[in-house]
């Protein structure tokens, strides 16, 4: 069986990429990091497997249709 996907917040994106959040958004924007996902009205986040994938290889990622 598999494990769900967890979602991660803001804080803990910042803490693993080391980025500020104004260059993550830039990246988003640019096309060069995972985009986040809606998880309430006022609240989002990211897939941590996209995350991971992101760290992992930065020059590389590219979202994919999962």
């Amino acid at each position: 069986m598999q494990t769900p996907e967890r979602i991660i917040r803001l804080k803990t994106v910042l803490a693993r990429t080391g980025l500020s959040r104004s260059t993550i958004y830039r990246k988003i924007a640019e096309g060069t990091f995972p985009a986040q996902l809606k998880i309430s009205t006022n609240g989002a986040g990211w897939r941590e497997s996209d995350i991971n994938r992101w760290v992992a290889d930065p020059p590389r990622w590219r979202a994919t249709n999962d």
